[in-house]
């Protein structure tokens, strides 16, 4: 549905113009394609193209990649300060169909962390190079596809969905990279707001698949911090715990480092991660 401010920047456009935005907002595509402008305009191709070019020189429109355009909100008149759907967004301008919204942001729409989104974090296993509207806020990773697993397809929005890595996924990427996730104190808080929703027999299963003793170290030592989780889980993932220490977040410096059973060397402190729980 059009608001009363995009109603009134349509009044402003020629009738094909007016048109066109119009039927993109009746079909509920703020993201389209120059297919979409011919279907509902009439127009050619070159036509077309025109069209978008104009409105794009206007700030009614912004392109996210070659061929794929989306409608700006008018009270904000910029793609630089949109924060609309950015899910839908990421999931438009990925380059490969085995992305998945990943890390803080998945953390975000599974309910572990209360801080607003202002990136959007998409794992992919191809290169990908950021259109230049999007720098600031959409984030592309290069994870190698053997790591690509635990993804789901989720509703973003009342009509659609975008891939996004499931809770223990999420749980697994965010220990191995807390650098995606706001550091480790933020993970911890993240698996402490998730504790009732987590499949932990999955979640084994997926720290058995990834194969990296520091994931399990990591995920072990924040289920005992905050006496989360089976008993027999914990057993399971102190079997990985080996000779070598681990630093526990790696996103801080080695101040006030302090030993413990799972070998790792916690930067952060037991006392300030149950802290941050209580807030």
């Amino acid at each position: 549905m059009v608001d009363n401010m995009d109603k009134r920047i349509i009044r402003t456009l020629g009738r094909t113009s007016a048109g066109l935005i119009t039927e993109l907002y009746n079909e509920h595509k703020l993201i389209f394609t120059i297919k979409d402008v011919e279907r509902i305009t009439g127009l050619n191709y070159f036509s077309a193209g025109r069209l978008v070019s104009e409105l794009t020189k206007r700030k009614i429109i912004s392109t996210l990649k070659k061929g794929i355009h989306i409608i700006i909100p008018q009270e904000l008149g910029s793609i630089d300060s949109y924060s609309g759907n950015w899910y839908i967004v990421a999931r438009e301008i990925a380059n490969s169909p085995h992305y998945y919204i990943a890390f803080y942001s998945a953390m975000r729409y599974w309910g572990m962390t209360t801080q607003p989104l202002l990136k959007i974090f998409v794992a992919t296993p191809i290169r990908q190079v950021v259109p230049k509207a999007l720098k600031q806020t959409v984030i592309f990773v290069f994870v190698d596809k053997s790591k690509i697993w635990g993804v789901t397809s989720a509703w973003v929005t009342k009509t659609e969905k975008a891939n996004l890595s499931n809770i223990e996924k999420t749980i697994i990427d965010a220990v191995a990279h807390p650098e995606y996730c706001g550091g480790m104190t933020e993970v911890a808080k993240g698996i402490w707001l998730a504790k009732d929703r987590i499949d932990y027999k999955l979640l084994l299963s997926y720290v058995q698949k990834y194969g990296k003793n520091v994931v399990a170290k990591r995920i072990g030592y924040i289920l005992e911090l905050t006496e989360i989780g089976p008993s027999w889980l914990l057993d399971a993932l102190k079997k990985y715990v080996r000779l070598r220490y681990d630093i526990f977040d790696p996103t801080m410096g080695k101040r006030a480092i302090k030993g413990n059973s799972w070998r790792l060397l916690d930067n952060v402190g037991a006392e300030q991660i149950r802290k941050i729980l209580q807030a």
